[in-house]
């Protein structure tokens, strides 16, 4: 396989197996820095070019007094799935702005997962939409997030 820095002659672009393989070492590299998603668990489940799927175990210390999992929680697992998607061209992204609606709530012992899609990318901006749904699909939050690269490599290759 090609390094991921290799450039098709024609394009200019990285082929379609390179990009994949920076995606996936941009979420390797930010995730190993991620102390915080590391914390509650969050696991990378799969990742590709404006892309991200993550999941965490809503555990009994992730409650609130309602015996709900904490928005703020929820709105963790879909920013850091954000960041995955965002930067998985492995060039430094950060949040520039982002919203949450809740929708449903989530209970200890619920899997969630966020996936993130990108919906627009020009320049240094981007706009991402992630669904968090539970175990049984159930949507739980709809995010929405907007990027902009801060320059440099996520990576340290």
């Amino acid at each position: 396989m090609a390094h991921p820095k290799d450039l098709t002659a024609a394009e200019g672009q990285r082929t379609a197996p390179d990009a994949q393989l920076v995606a996936e070492r941009a979420a390797e590299a930010l995730f190993a820095r991620d102390m915080a998603s590391r914390m509650l668990g969050i696991r990378v489940l799969g990742v590709k070019p404006g892309h991200a799927r993550l999941a965490m175990t809503v555990r009994p210390d992730m409650v609130n007094g309602h015996r709900i999992c904490h928005g703020g929680l929820i709105f963790t697992l879909a920013d850091s799935a954000f960041a995955a998607s965002c930067n998985s061209y492995g060039e430094s992204t950060v949040a520039a702005a982002a919203s949450i609606d809740f929708l449903a709530p989530a209970f200890e012992g619920d899997e969630l997962s966020a996936e993130a899609n990108e919906l627009w990318r020009s320049g240094r901006s981007g706009l991402y939409e992630i669904t968090v749904t539970n175990q049984s699909g159930e949507r739980i939050a709809l995010f929405r997030g907007r990027s902009h690269r801060i320059g440099g490599s996520v990576s340290t290759e």
